[in-house]
């Protein structure tokens, strides 16, 4: 049976995650509040995000900043908008 979440980002009811995506409290809220839909903008998100300010998650600094952006990705304001990026069209 599918499970189904009140989407934070998407502001309806979908699917949701199969299992935890993230560790801690935050990786149980992302679980109890986040669609599979939405997890997914933040994977993309997550990639730009590295490859614009080239981080890397081995680096504690760089994994503590996109634990923040998730945060605010997820229940803030939407996460940084990086200066200049344009996605290209599908």
């Amino acid at each position: 049976m599918t499970r189904m979440v009140n989407c934070v980002k998407l502001g309806k009811e979908v699917e949701g995650l199969d299992s935890p995506t993230y560790p801690g409290d935050l990786g149980q809220r992302i679980f109890d509040g986040v669609s599979k839909e939405g997890w997914k903008a933040w994977v993309g998100h997550q990639t730009i995000l590295m490859n614009e300010y080239r981080l890397t998650p081995i680096n504690p600094k760089d994994r503590k900043f996109l634990e923040e952006e998730m945060e605010k990705f997820f229940f803030g304001d939407g996460g940084s908008a990086i200066d200049n990026f344009t996605p290209k069209d599908k």
